[in-house]
């Protein structure tokens, strides 16, 4: 089985919420809601992936030493084996703007059971709560 490895971050606001992406329509998984970040290039670190991710999917711009590793998914779906280190980002420039057609929403960790989300995210859910 392939193992697919990703990288996302759990951008949070000044009032402690944490920005969530809806998966657009065509996309596997439309509709959920998901952590940014994406699929990490060869050659590439989790790092490098966020920091290029978030300034192709959101238009904002940070650096290594704001991405604070938080944990990890490690989760097999049908097709693949997904492994997804979750970092933490309280520090960037610009203004989140949904450039690949996602929508975007500010939502505390306490309120995110209430959003439909890939399996591997869920159990990243109470860890974010209990850290914020």
């Amino acid at each position: 089985m392939k193992t697919i490895l990703v990288s996302a971050v759990a951008l949070i606001d000044i009032d402690g919420r944490v920005l969530l992406g809806q998966r657009p329509e065509g996309k596997p998984m439309s509709g959920m809601w998901e952590f940014p970040g994406g699929k990490m290039e060869p050659c590439e670190t989790p790092e490098q992936a966020l920091i290029r991710e978030l300034e192709e999917e959101l238009g904002i711009n940070t650096w290594a030493s704001c991405l604070a590793p938080l944990t990890f998914a490690s989760h097999r779906y049908e097709d693949f084996h997904l492994l997804m280190p979750l970092f933490a980002c309280r520090k960037w420039e610009g203004v989140p703007y949904p450039r690949e057609g996602q929508n975007l929403k500010w939502v505390r960790p306490t309120e995110m059971k209430a959003y439909p989300m890939p399996p591997a995210d869920l159990p990243l859910i109470p860890i974010l709560r209990d850290w914020l």
